[in-house]
């Protein structure tokens, strides 16, 4: 799940926001889907390692490189390093796209909120959208003033483009003041029904979720991207522990349209025990905390040992996450494909 990713050009799009244009050193094609991140492992001496999800602002439907941008923050150990370290022909060790951030339809019509740095997964939706669906797109982009507007001149084309079907609000606090929930309101009340994507600082985020929910926006067209800082290395593989003494399950796994059956040995997460039976489930953070490695379980029990992102809904549903699965009954059926 880990590959090597080449910077081809380092593109500064604003006074502190570095764009990286990616290529995979061996030659491959990167898959992703909008909306998707990379994790990149960054330099350090620490003993936990340093590794940080950063977004996609590409699209898959276009023709052209995979890129994501960072964004300086204050005493931001892997943003520092990347805005003052990284070059034209750095190799990267990066963790496959993955994340759930990502429309069902492109037909749909979308209702985009970006904060800052949050647009780089909205812009890869709304270009996704824009050239491969047939709905209209509204984007509303909340920053501190005109020079701080990451993507300004992209954006401006792109309007200029599909002039019918996209909508671009551009929300300035020097100039307009902080986005309140009444102005959200009335951008939502203007645009009823549309799939709702979220992504930006964590009081934007919460401000423009809670207004849909007040709206009546059902919970199932709102979709927020949260991030948070990683405390261990995702890049490091957990041996699978076997214990002769222990039970051990088995695990019937559907991932990509093939179904496998894996011993589980009782202890292990779900996670490590499919990558060491060869099947690339996909993964980030192994924190709880991306969502990146749910799947769905059909049959059996788990205990999750940490969770920070699904809610009593997404349980309901049969969600779980591998990176914090272990088995609590013999016999278990998971599906990635639902």
């Amino acid at each position: 799940m880990t590959l090597q990713m080449r910077v081809v050009e380092v593109v500064r799009e604003t006074a502190d926001a570095h764009s990286l244009v990616l290529e995979p050193v061996d030659g491959s094609t990167l898959s992703y889907r909008p909306g998707q991140f990379l994790t990149l492992s960054i330099p350090t001496d620490r003993e936990e390692g340093a590794a940080r999800c950063y977004s996609l602002c590409s699209s898959p439907a276009l023709d052209e490189k995979a890129k994501v941008t960072v964004k300086r923050t204050v005493d931001g150990y892997a943003s520092n390093w990347v805005c003052d370290h990284v070059v034209a022909g750095t190799i990267l060790d990066v963790i496959k796209p993955s994340g759930t951030f990502t429309p069902k339809h492109l037909d749909d019509d979308f209702l985009l909120f970006a904060g800052g740095s949050g647009i780089t997964p909205v812009l890869s939706i709304l270009k996704t959208a824009l050239h491969s669906g047939s709905g209209s797109v509204t984007l509303v982009y909340a920053n501190r003033d005109e020079d701080s507007v990451i993507f300004r001149e992209e954006l401006a084309t792109l309007s200029g483009v599909y002039d019918e079907r996209l909508s671009v609000i551009h929300w300035l606090q020097s100039v307009d003041g902080l986005p309140s929930a009444a102005r959200v309101a009335e951008v939502v009340a203007a645009h009823p029904g549309r799939q709702s994507f979220i992504c930006g600082p964590e009081p934007f985020m919460d401000l423009v979720a809670s207004t849909l929910q007040e709206a009546g926006v059902p919970a199932e067209h709102v979709h927020v991207e949260r991030f948070t800082s990683l405390h261990n290395d995702p890049f490091h593989e957990p041996d699978v522990v076997l214990d002769e003494g222990a039970v051990t399950a088995t695990v019937e796994v559907t991932l990509d349209g093939d179904t496998h059956s894996v011993p589980w040995p009782e202890g292990n997460r779900l996670l490590d025990v499919l990558l060491a039976a060869g099947i690339e489930a996909p993964f980030s953070c192994r924190e709880g905390a991306c969502s990146a490695c749910a799947c769905v379980l059909l049959e059996g029990e788990v205990d999750l040992e940490h969770n920070e992102v699904l809610d009593s809904t997404d349980l309901a549903d049969g969600l779980i996450l591998a990176c914090q699965a272990t088995a609590r009954t013999d016999r278990l059926k998971v599906t990635y494909d639902a």
